[in-house]
């Protein structure tokens, strides 16, 4: 298995510097740095000195990619992209446009992130899949019928809906819990109960119907007939062998999803205005600051890396056939 970890973070090397190229490209191709310097000082009243100063201080004063002016390796490291790229692979994330530090800002944002991911992920996870297990229990049912109709529904209807009357609802009807906002320690809880359980039940739509089809391929699988053969309880059979073997492809989908937790859902912390690491790239956008996106997207890539290869070690978890060579 360490061979195969090794191996793993060898092939995360072009792939991150794939994507960071494919970002910093992106990025600048729709904004120059004179667009950027004009956006942080104003675009009536700029002056060309002020830019020129801004650029300078910034880093952003070079050439993009080459720099004709050098010579030798100088040409392709002294520009914006080598400046800006190679202290990420130390997780170095510097200073954001307006001179905040990143690391500091990601640290502290990424508690409020996690704090409403973690529960969704666990909690929606375990709702989901109990929710699938009753549909198989009484399948070819008018349980099992309204149960996918439900899920039909549920998954149709756009996230925002359930955002925009879970607001309406529990916050201002009932006046239960904050409409939005966050409070520092325990007073944060009343503020992400609200996203939390909006969060799982826009989910459980979808993630109960998928996991039903999971589990009602195994089913009908031999080693179940085997099971109810021996006279075991159709509740024993469906918790001990159907569940087992129906984890590989929840666990596919519910790992990759790890990047999530840290990043914090975009719109759902905009939304309750929650200072995450989701509202926090929402503001980099919307104030064109390249230094946030580009931190942050370098950042995802990583967990999403870690998630794919944590997915893989724990199909060795829950399946011992599963060798990692």
């Amino acid at each position: 298995m360490i061979g195969y970890i090794i191996r793993r973070f060898l092939y995360a090397i072009p792939i991150l510097i794939g994507v960071n190229l494919l970002t910093f490209s992106l990025f600048f191709v729709v904004n120059t740095p004179d667009d950027m310097a004009r956006i942080h000082l104003g675009i009536k009243h700029v002056t060309p000195e002020a830019m020129v100063k801004w650029k300078h201080e910034h880093g952003y004063d070079k050439p993009l990619f080459l720099n004709s002016k050098k010579s030798g390796s100088s040409q392709f490291t002294d520009t914006i992209f080598f400046e800006k790229s190679v202290r990420m692979f130390a997780f170095q994330f510097g200073v954001s446009d307006d001179g905040r530090n990143i690391g500091n800002e990601i640290q502290n944002r990424m508690w409020p992130s996690l704090a409403i991911a973690l529960p969704v992920f666990v909690i929606g996870i375990l709702a989901n899949i109990t929710f699938a297990l009753l549909m198989v229990f009484f399948r070819a049912t008018y349980l099992d019928f309204w149960g996918v109709v439900l899920c039909v529904a549920l998954m149709s209807i756009s996230s925002l809906f359930y955002y925009i009357t879970g607001q309406f609802l529990i916050s201002k009807l009932w006046h239960l819990l904050p409409i939005s906002g966050y409070g520092p320690g325990l007073d944060a809880i009343k503020f992400i109960m609200l996203p939390v359980v909006v969060s799982i039940l826009s989910g459980i739509g979808s993630g109960s119907r998928l996991y039903r089809t999971f589990f009602l391929e195994e089913i009908g699988r031999d080693y179940v007939r085997t099971a109810r053969a021996k006279g075991l309880s159709e509740i024993r059979v469906l918790f001990s062998h159907v569940l087992k073997n129906g984890m590989i492809p929840i666990l596919t989908g519910a790992v990759v999803v790890i990047p999530l937790l840290f990043m914090g859902a975009l719109i759902l912390e905009s939304f309750f205005g929650i200072p995450g690491l989701g509202s926090y790239t929402i503001d980099a956008i919307n104030s064109q600051d390249f230094a946030i996106v580009h931190a942050m997207v370098f950042l995802g890539s990583v967990l999403y890396i870690v998630g794919l290869a944590l997915t893989d070690i724990s199909y060795t978890l829950v399946d011992p056939r599963v060798r990692l060579e």
